[in-house]
């Protein structure tokens, strides 16, 4: 018996709405918003330790021995008293993660002194040692070549702009502290390798081996989970300023240089244009790992000195992630940058989650669990893309 036209028809339909969905599940990415492809996670894949030398944990990390296996290295926070709660929930992640195999001391600092109540309970959470440090005026207030009058119009046009955190004197303080002072302070003088730890965040995967003892072994100047988008609208003139900058010092770019990932254009070209030639891509700088000789070098206090007097901390909204990710793309050999795939990781909204058996309580190749366009924000296809994995 021959099947009626439109039976045939609502048949065909269906059998290409099938064919269409598992197209969708099963094909290439597909495109997302403003036409940004949903790139295939790579921690999808399986995970390991890094490669290269690795030192595991043993008995000469114990607590407070004198011939410790321990190098030149702390765990750094910037913290105020009240966010006691979010820095005790970091500090438990991560003393149960990796630091109670290990026992590097915690470093902390404030603009004002700690309370007891903060020194207590954060030594408790740990075996090794807590250093409890105040921030010298002079590094945290802002310098005195800022006008006030100019701050105050400025900081209306960012909130005019939607900037987020521009009406927080106390967080363009923060942004420049952690682009060009903290290393001056005179409790790390001796100190070489830093963890930044922040409040509220998430570590959630074991990790076995000394991760400084891997920059040096490894030779690594800086290690990142994530690398997002900024917003072009609090960084303007941070390119200007930069190209003016090594206009007058060539001899500081690197010749193995990520200049490419700083200034790609193909895949946010709104954000290059906005940020006048700036990808705006940079290392989430919550999460960093890194050699202080590197900001401590030459090259990097000219730049930042040359940032600072410019006024972009204050005039604009200039962070230290940014700040980071530029100096590190234009002057250090891009080689030398590692993503610590491995390390489970999460500040809100964003997360770096491997395949892996030491990782619990985060879903494996998740970026965010918020909304869609936030994947977007991803920028670690342009550093695959142009230096490789790091």
């Amino acid at each position: 018996m021959a099947i009626a036209r439109p039976v045939r028809a609502l048949a065909l339909a269906a059998i290409i709405m099938w064919c269409f969905f598992l197209y969708q599940i099963f094909g290439p990415s597909t495109p997302a918003l403003d036409g940004i492809p949903y790139e295939r996670d790579p921690n999808l894949d399986p995970t390991g330790e890094p490669e290269g030398l690795l030192v595991h944990a043993s008995d000469d990390y114990a607590p407070g021995i004198k011939a410790s296996a321990r190098i030149n290295a702390t765990l750094l926070a910037l913290v105020r008293n009240e966010e006691l709660p979010g820095m005790l929930q970091s500090m438990e992640d991560l003393e149960r993660t990796w630091n109670h195999k290990f026992n590097y001391p915690w470093t902390f600092f404030n603009d004002v002194p700690f309370t007891d109540e903060f020194k207590e309970k954060t030594q408790a959470l740990t075996k090794a040692e807590c250093r409890y440090e105040l921030i010298p005026k002079e590094h945290w207030e802002m310098p005195s070549w800022i006008n006030k009058d100019i701050y105050e119009e400025s900081v209306k046009m960012l909130l005019e702009q939607k900037v987020q955190y521009a009406d927080k004197i106390s967080y363009h303080q923060m942004c420049r502290w952690n682009s060009g002072m903290f290393y001056k302070h005179p409790a790390l003088a001796d100190t070489q390798y830093y963890w930044r730890v922040e409040p509220n965040v998430h570590f959630f995967c074991d990790v076995d081996y000394d991760v400084f003892r891997y920059m040096q072994d490894n030779n690594k100047t800086y290690g990142f989970t994530i690398n997002l988008y900024d917003s072009p609208d609090s960084i303007p003139t941070l390119w200007p300023e930069t190209l003016k900058f090594i206009a007058q010092h060539p001899e500081y770019i690197h010749e193995n240089n990520a200049m490419d990932w700083l200034t790609d254009k193909a895949r946010r070209p709104d954000h290059n244009k906005k940020a006048h030639g700036y990808s705006t891509c940079h290392f989430w700088s919550n999460f960093e790992i890194a050699d202080m000789r590197f900001w401590r070098s030459k090259a990097y206090e000219d730049y930042f000195n040359h940032l600072d007097r410019a006024g972009g901390f204050f005039y604009e909204r200039w962070g230290d992630a940014p700040v980071h990710s530029v100096a590190l793309g234009l002057f250090e050999d891009s080689s030398r940058i590692h993503w610590f795939r491995d390390i489970g990781y999460q500040h809100i909204p964003f997360f770096n989650c491997p395949n892996s058996r030491k990782c619990r309580g985060c879903v494996t190749g998740r970026l965010t669990d918020g909304e869609s366009f936030l994947h977007r924000e991803d920028c670690r296809p342009n550093w695959f893309k142009y230096v490789g994995m790091g």
